[in-house]
């Protein structure tokens, strides 16, 4: 998933290179999710919610995620580390909300890993960190393969 550098597939107690994940200086946030807490779309936005501070006009839909996701004004940091423990067990009777959770995830990756043009000014990160199962790390890979613009 080399070309996709805000997110990242990992098994559980797995590493990444600390490089990928180190923020370059500035205020940092770090969120961390249970996919185990993330049963149906309305627990996915409550560990959202909870995790990221969402501001009070948060929808509680998937299209609200997806631009809270991609603005994070709220929050006073210039880096923003999302990290998904057990994310292949989150919605594990709703492909559909799985699908639109990861489109989302990516969405708002791509979001935030541009350089302003013409003025060369770099924006703050998102770096994604989805822990899961070993035997899940293809499967989840392959599924955000498919929705990623940019290949894995």
């Amino acid at each position: 998933m080399d070309n996709v550098p805000w997110l990242h597939v990992t098994p559980e107690q797995g590493a990444l290179p600390v490089d990928l994940l180190l923020p370059v200086p500035g205020r940092t946030y770090v969120a961390r999710l249970d996919g185990r807490e993330m049963r149906d779309t309305d627990a996915v936005f409550r560990q959202f919610y909870d995790g990221l501070r969402l501001p009070d006009y948060f929808g509680w839909n998937w299209n609200a995620l997806s631009d809270c996701l991609r603005d994070l004004k709220w929050l006073s940091a210039d880096h923003h580390v999302l990290i998904i423990e057990a994310a292949d067990e989150a919605l594990p009777d709703d492909a559909n909300g799985q699908r639109l959770l990861l489109r989302t995830l990516l969405t708002a990756g791509e979001r935030w890993s541009y350089v302003q043009k013409p003025e060369g000014i770099e924006r703050g990160r998102l770096v994604v960190v989805m822990s899961c199962d070993a035997a899940s790390v293809p499967s989840l890979e392959k599924q955000l393969r498919s929705f990623s613009r940019h290949t894995m």
